[in-house]
């Protein structure tokens, strides 16, 4: 996967996080929680604020 994927890695995260809220994560978090997802391979410095928000509201929309 690659931060592009936004969707198949919230769908990894609501699997692995099932009992976090998704707003109350903070970027610093969220980053490192993505790149401890094996199928994660990517630049750790390619991430920025605009990724991570995508991210996050592809995870809120996985938990609905």
């Amino acid at each position: 996967m690659k931060w592009t994927d936004s969707r198949d890695i919230a769908i990894e995260l609501c699997d692995l996080y099932p009992d976090v809220d998704p707003k109350n994560v903070r970027f610093t978090d969220l980053h490192q929680w993505v790149m401890d997802l094996d199928d994660f391979d990517d630049d750790p410095n390619h991430s920025n604020e605009k990724i991570l928000e995508a991210i996050i509201l592809c995870w809120m929309d996985e938990m609905d």
